[in-house]
């Protein structure tokens, strides 16, 4: 199955590398594809199980889908995410 989600904080190549690693090294998830100018993921999944996680992950990252509430804390975590993800590279 596939989806796409509209996150939010993406500000910069650093978010999106960051995303594209962390939701690669899931268990289920595959083909990701991201893009900051859009702030939208998108990603095969086996089950909804895998997509749940893939969300929980998002979250914790920073980087909450649209519907979510974006606490302070999310904003925070984004700008850490982002700055692993500029420095991991992809």
């Amino acid at each position: 199955m596939k989806t796409t989600l509209k996150l939010q904080n993406i500000k910069c190549c650093g978010c999106t590398n960051g995303i594209v690693i962390r939701l690669l090294k899931l268990s289920g998830i595959n083909e990701v594809q991201i893009s900051d100018e859009t702030a939208e993921v998108t990603f095969s999944y086996e089950t909804v199980n895998d997509l749940a996680m893939a969300e929980r992950t998002l979250i914790q990252m920073g980087y909450p889908p649209e519907g979510n509430e974006n606490t302070i804390m999310n904003k925070a975590k984004s700008y850490i995410s982002c700055a692993v993800g500029r420095v991991s590279g992809r």
